[in-house]
């Protein structure tokens, strides 16, 4: 017997859980609250992307970034 396929139309709201349509207009979340409570995680960092940068070239790029090392004092 074939394994059930999940529905692509019928998925969870990622902040409360809650059923939530393609059609639906604050689609992937159920509502602008939940929208809202998952803006403020991504804010407060509660949310992080924790892979390692492995490409060279972006390494090289990143260098020039974080250079400033806060020795300079204008006061």
């Amino acid at each position: 017997m074939a394994p059930k396929k999940k529905s692509a139309n019928l998925l969870r709201c990622p902040t409360c859980g809650m059923l939530v349509q393609l059609k639906d207009e604050d689609f992937p979340f159920c509502s602008d609250r939940c929208r809202k409570i998952d803006l403020g995680k991504w804010a407060m960092g509660v949310y992080k992307i924790s892979s390692p940068i492995l490409d060279p070239d972006v390494l090289e790029d990143l260098g020039g970034l974080g250079g400033g090392g806060g020795d300079s004092d204008e006061s």
